[in-house]
């Protein structure tokens, strides 16, 4: 199968609906992105097919809890992960993909323009920084970032409004630090957490999403400072 091919029979997999562009758009960033790699470290996936089904289609397995109309945040998106294909993927959402790295939000800007996308916005910032200025702000959170599930809840959940979520990306067996992150939970507003679970198309890696509903407003004082947070976790 061509990378077009897998792309289009994952996302039907995945029972993702594909806008007419999306493909092209996808494929386009897959080309950026490899180029852009040679020069910094982006991704360590780099085989185009692996970069469908690892990268795009995990990513799509969020697109069915997008909101319609809604604003969504993805906190420490690095490459772009996974906020630039849902971005592509749901025309009709909102999204602001945060970094701490310039040289990744001005990567992220190339790709916004090449691709011509108009609902997403990169933005340089550390998450605890931009949290002052935009509490309760977003519909929905998302991450595929590797820190501990307590540092993400700390850094997202007092940017989602309350009635809102935040969806953590995660390896299959998160039990344990779903159930290590309770008291963070508890104390940020989001006490219960749903557990979904995914196979990606044509990998067959099994994944889970954490789903944090948010339902009480965050204390003011949080989140703290990073450093706080790495080392005294909720």
């Amino acid at each position: 199968m061509t990378e077009r091919e897998l792309l289009t029979a994952g996302l039907r997999e995945l029972g993702v609906a594909e806008c007419p562009s999306a493909a092209d758009n996808l494929l386009r960033y897959s080309e950026i992105l490899r180029e852009k790699n040679k020069v910094m470290n982006l991704t360590a996936i780099t085989d185009p097919t692996e970069i469908v089904t690892r990268h795009f289609l995990d990513c799509a397995a969020l697109a069915p809890y997008m909101p319609q109309d809604g604003c969504v945040l993805d906190v420490g998106t690095g490459a772009g992960f996974p906020g630039m294909p849902l971005a592509i993927l749901c025309p009709q959402t909102e999204f602001v993909l945060l970094d701490a790295l310039r040289k990744r939000i001005d990567f992220l800007n190339e790709v916004i323009a090449d691709l011509g996308l108009t609902n997403v916005t990169a933005v340089h910032a550390r998450a605890e920084d931009y949290a002052r200025d935009n509490r309760d702000t977003f519909d929905l959170a998302v991450s595929r970032a590797v820190a501990d599930l307590r540092v993400l809840s700390e850094l997202a959940l007092p940017m989602i409004k309350v009635g809102g979520a935040f969806l953590a990306m995660k390896a299959e067996d998160c039990t344990e630090e779903v159930e290590t992150a309770a008291n963070a939970r508890m104390i940020l507003g989001a006490p219960d957490a749903e557990v979904l679970h995914y196979t990606v198309p044509f990998d067959e890696v099994s994944r889970a999403i954490v789903r944090l509903q948010k339902t009480q407003d965050t204390p003011e004082k949080y989140p703290r400072r990073f450093k706080k947070i790495q080392t005294s976790p909720l």
